[in-house]
């Protein structure tokens, strides 16, 4: 059985390779976890495409759960705990060293399939409705590809904060989803226009926030979504990466406000990277937020796993089990 999956040139998912990869003893600051599931996040297939450049070769993978074998003196763990973390490359593995600074522990409520499905796409749901634009009450929202891993998340994440949540799909089956999430409204993209319907719903007002993780196919309509002073939080780009873009739009779709948020600046120290986990984690536990895991794949089929969430026949989150 492969102990991990490499990348030793940049490409297509043909290039993920399973590979025996040695993993030494923790040293300060580190543990050495055993991996029960690694999350597959859109930035593993930038990061295989080389458009986020990586030093070669490299093991994807951002974000897992496990149980800690080895902790350095220091960390505040010990053998048996049962971790999650997010922002640690190498996950794609049956075992690996993770940096104490971005392991947080899993209570025993939660599995550690659903903190390996929580972490970066909760985290990142996480930061966008609580702190990029923190969502009140009888605030209007716009959310894309709602039915997929981040889009699930801030559907439910939205409408606990008291805000009508319009989302935007592409299949009856996802709108069927996004509902069961709590999206008041539900938009097919592919076959309407999604800024004039979310102009129609709001009055024609526009909404005070959307949420794209698209990019390219949907970054003008979400301009055109937005009311005077809205914020588009474009977190992602599913669909490729976007154009450059004049500033003076912003001004003449209404002051509007442009952010291209990350999750590294967002968990910047431990308190904040606690505060977000245990409000996920507290939410799983009270059955207020549900994590969908849309598919789990053994370790070696990870090039099956990156083909399904490119070509979007998935929903919910993507798990590679070793």
């Amino acid at each position: 059985m492969p102990t991990a999956v490499q990348v030793t040139k940049t490409g297509g998912p043909e290039v993920l390779e399973p590979a025996e990869v040695d993993v030494r003893a923790p040293q300060d600051g580190e543990l050495l976890v055993d991996v029960a599931a690694a999350g597959v996040n859109y930035i593993d297939t930038y990061q295989r495409q080389g458009i986020y450049p990586m030093e070669l070769p490299f093991v994807l993978g951002l974000e897992g759960a496990g149980t800690v074998v080895e902790a350095a003196a220091g960390t505040g763990f010990e053998p048996g705990d049962r971790v999650a973390w997010q922002g640690s490359l190498g996950s794609y593995a049956a075992r690996k060293l993770v940096p104490a600074s971005v392991a947080v522990k899993v209570p025993g409520s939660v599995s550690l399939e659903t903190a390996a499905a929580t972490m970066l796409q909760g985290i990142t749901a996480h930061y966008l409705v609580a702190s990029t634009f923190e969502v009140k009450p009888g605030h209007d929202v716009l959310v894309h590809a709602a039915a997929g891993g981040v889009g699930l998340l801030l559907v439910q994440l939205a409408k606990a904060r008291g805000a009508r949540v319009i989302g935007t799909v592409s299949t009856d089956e996802k709108a069927k989803l996004a509902r069961e999430a709590g999206a008041d409204e539900v938009i097919r993209y592919d076959r309407d226009d999604f800024a004039k319907v979310t102009r129609e719903l709001t009055g024609g007002a526009g909404v005070d926030v959307v949420y794209d993780g698209v990019g390219k196919d949907t970054v003008d309509g979400s301009l055109a979504s937005l009311k005077v002073r809205g914020l588009l939080a474009l977190f992602g780009a599913a669909s490729g990466p976007v154009p450059p873009l004049d500033p003076q739009r912003l001004n003449a779709g209404g002051s509007l406000y442009l952010t291209r948020p990350t999750s590294g600046h967002y968990v910047r120290t431990r308190e904040e990277l606690d505060w977000r986990a245990k409000e996920l984690f507290d939410a799983i536990t009270a059955g207020e937020l549900n994590i969908r895991i849309g598919g789990k794949y053994p370790l070696a089929d990870a090039r099956k796993a990156h083909e399904d969430l490119q070509a979007r026949r998935t929903t919910g989150k993507l798990l590679l089990i070793p």
